[in-house]
């Protein structure tokens, strides 16, 4: 459904030298080398060709060092990305990415997800934040019945779905990719 945009292995490129200065001093990612951040930056992308909805507005949640709000981002040059990140120093990195990348379609906010004053939006994505029935309350203000939710989840995916309906998840290696629709922030 989504097309790859011309410029995004250059912009893969210069992330990748960002972080890496970056993260040398801030320690903003367990991402050392290059290798693994191809694999992050992978991991970001890989769910998108599962994505049925046409998105116009997303939010991630605990973007952390970009991953995968920032590289979504990347990708999808057409969709407005606010990244919702409270630790400092990751969000501080991320202001410095979109501003030598010069992205426009991304906004930074260094807040916890329950501190923000909620705004409609389409899509929300998170990866490696919370289980999902708290991942979901804390996002409830920003979800419609129209939003579809993706989150990054690991092994145990299973588990957290027993109150859970309207879902698909998608699995690559370890990484299992659960999609969330017609959720209405409540989940019961």
């Amino acid at each position: 459904m989504y097309q790859q945009p011309k410029d995004f292995l250059k912009n893969c490129e210069i992330f990748t030298e960002l972080i890496l200065k970056y993260n040398k001093i801030h320690n903003i990612t367990g991402a050392k080398n290059s290798q693994q951040i191809a694999q992050n930056i992978q991991d970001s992308i890989f769910p998108l060709k599962f994505l049925k909805k046409d998105i116009k507005n997303a939010i991630d949640v605990g973007t952390g060092a970009g991953f995968p709000g920032f590289i979504l981002a990347m990708y999808l040059p057409s969709v407005k990305f606010t990244l919702i990140e409270p630790i400092k120093k990751k969000s501080s990195f991320l202001h410095f990415a979109k501003s030598s990348l010069k992205l426009k379609n991304v906004d930074i906010i260094s807040q916890r997800v329950e501190e923000v004053d909620a705004f409609e939006v389409d899509f929300i994505c998170s990866r490696a934040v919370t289980k999902t029935d708290m991942l979901i309350d804390i996002c409830k203000n920003f979800i419609s019945l129209d939003t579809v939710l993706l989150f990054y989840k690991g092994s145990s995916v299973g588990e957290e779905l027993t109150n859970i309906k309207n879902f698909e998840i998608h699995k690559n290696g370890h990484r299992n990719y659960l999609f969330l629709n017609n959720i209405d922030g409540t989940m019961k």
